[in-house]
């Protein structure tokens, strides 16, 4: 049977995940979001004991990560630190690696799901289904690309919400 290599988000350790071997992975900025003493402990020991490494994705993983996220609007819903571990889930799979992602987030696992990595949540059921994100003006339904900045509706001036829009096909 061939190894698995797990890459961990904050809600890993937050839930109490553990690693029981060498092959855990996550990106530097993850101890920032780790704030509670339990799930402190639960990472420190995983460094400690050598079962949990901190590890960065090439450059070549992130912009494949960006052309994935930029069709199904997730980049609305991604951290960067989100975003160095799908991309880090990227390398190990393009490696010829068996990977899964532990995390709770759903945008995480929407994306994991369109990349066809594999995933597992803590504390949550996880996601149904895939679905994309556009941006949209709440009074005219304008939909806007990704890359508009601003919070208002250049054509009325209402507030401009991010719309769930579930794929066909996943």
């Amino acid at each position: 049977m061939e190894d698995t290599y797990f890459i961990l988000d904050a809600s890993a350790f937050i839930g109490g995940f553990k690693p029981k071997n060498s092959l855990n992975f996550t990106v530097s900025e993850i101890t920032e979001e780790i704030k509670d003493i339990r799930s402190k402990i639960i990472f420190n020991e995983a460094i400690d004991e050598a079962k949990l490494f901190i590890r960065e994705p090439d450059s070549e993983s992130v912009k494949n990560l960006e052309l994935a996220i930029s069709s199904s609007g997730d980049s609305l819903r991604l951290s960067p630190p989100d975003k160095k571990l799908l991309s880090l889930a990227i390398d190990f799979k393009s490696s010829g690696k068996n990977v899964k992602v532990i995390t709770d987030d759903y945008s995480m696992q929407n994306v994991l799901k369109i990349l066809n990595i594999s995933y597992e949540s803590v504390l949550t059921e996880g996601i149904k289904g895939v679905y994309n994100w556009k941006k949209t003006c709440e009074g005219c339904k304008k939909e806007f690309p990704d890359s508009y900045e601003f919070d208002d509706c250049e054509v009325c001036g209402s507030k401009i919400f991010k719309r769930r829009i579930k794929t066909k096909n996943k």
